[in-house]
């Protein structure tokens, strides 16, 4: 039981990965914060596992937002009073060429994905003691990338920044930080995507299942993975190890 007696908040717990990742983690013993702009998707996800015997709390939280942010930090220090797992996987994409983007849109996806990140290490480290971890969700658009989805790209890559200097600062209070890389995962945001709808952007090679990218998510956010800090996990499949 990794996350035994352990309080771990999940950001877009309602869906795909991060909620894969709250059913994994509370099968695992965690009590599982989890936090989505969607609340009915987030209660949904915490009424699973509280339908499995184990303790889950859903709020309503955008990501992009402070002041949300902080409130969600306190609803989860008022089940023990600390944090022992953060993992963030809200996002959000746009497909807007960069001479067509909105300033404010290119801005909005920088503080959803990017800032979030930011903002629940600012406000949720204070309250985490030694052994405990972070998990950022950057993507395989970090490294390779398609047409019109700049602003996404740019903040996955940016987050593999963050989680590295992020991990130095807090190397000496015994806190890790590290980062998974999905490819295509059989997710709402890879068959929404209107590229992929249109057939613009073909899904090749393999796609992975949410609980595959939950399984390295709770791998890095355990004390399996002690030794591993400021990395990048990716998890694609191979999908980058190809020749186009």
């Amino acid at each position: 039981m990794r996350f035994s007696n352990k309080t771990c908040i999940v950001t877009g717990g309602g869906s795909g990965i991060g909620r894969a990742t709250c059913l994994q983690m509370a099968q695992e013993g965690g009590y599982i914060v989890v936090a989505d702009l969607d609340l009915a998707s987030a209660q949904a996800t915490a009424d699973a596992i509280g339908a499995s015997g184990r303790k889950a709390i859903a709020d309503r939280c955008d990501v992009g937002d402070s002041a949300a942010v902080q409130a969600v930090v306190r609803k989860a220090l008022a089940h023990n009073n600390a944090i022992d797992v953060i993992v963030n996987d809200a996002a959000m994409m746009t497909f807007t060429p960069i001479v067509d983007i909105a300033e404010a849109e290119f801005f909005e996806v920088l503080t959803v994905n990017l800032g979030s990140v930011f903002f629940f290490a600012k406000y949720g480290a204070p309250h985490m003691p030694p052994g405990s971890a972070f998990v950022n969700v950057s993507s395989v658009h970090a490294f390779a990338t398609t047409q019109n989805v700049v602003p996404y790209a740019s903040s996955k890559g940016a987050i593999q920044a963050f989680t590295r200097g992020f991990a130095l600062e807090m190397q000496s209070r015994q806190i890790r930080v590290n980062a998974v890389a999905p490819g295509s995962v059989d997710t709402p945001m890879l068959w929404d995507n209107p590229n992929v709808k249109s057939g613009a952007e073909k899904v090749t090679g393999a796609i992975g299942k949410p609980e595959d990218l939950a399984a390295a998510i709770c791998f890095l956010a355990s004390n399996d993975a002690r030794f591993v800090n400021g990395a990048t996990l990716l998890v694609d499949g191979g999908k980058l190890a190809a020749l186009p």
